[in-house]
């Protein structure tokens, strides 16, 4: 690709994730690498049910195979994330969700990491919302 060629950006909803038409799962804007765009993922499987009502790293958990669902539709893995932004609720442990990150994600160049503890999330039983971005070289 020169510098002259547009790029191209898809936006991706895997089916093994729930679907909702008010937000995407996934924006790919490819140029001489493939930058992915994950938006904010919380504690909800397939069907659109909550996973881990109560239990932070059951969420923290539930969250990363969302997101590594995410990176697989796009042809990624977890060990292209370059950057994580997690919100944490109140009263929740942001070391008790990494150690899960550590658990889940091969060792390896780990990405950037924003945590931040908030007032609330979009639901009153999430405790936790990942986003994430990932680049894949060409």
């Amino acid at each position: 690709m020169t510098a002259n060629e547009p790029g191209t950006v898809r936006y991706l909803n895997p089916e093994s994730l729930h679907q909702n038409p008010a937000y995407s799962h996934v924006v790919v804007a490819s140029g001489p690498v493939t930058t992915l765009y994950i938006g904010g993922q919380n504690a909800v499987n397939q069907a659109g049910e909550i996973v881990g009502k109560g239990d932070f790293p059951a969420q923290v958990r539930q969250i990363l195979t969302n997101i590594e669902a995410c990176l697989q539709a796009a042809g990624a893995g977890f060990e292209h994330l370059v950057k994580l932004t997690i919100l944490v609720a109140p009263g929740q442990s942001l070391g008790e969700g990494l150690a899960v990150f550590k658990e889940m994600v091969p060792p390896g160049n780990p990405p950037l990491v924003t945590g931040a503890f908030v007032a609330g999330l979009a639901h009153p039983d999430f405790l936790a919302e990942v986003d994430a971005i990932a680049i894949v070289p060409a």
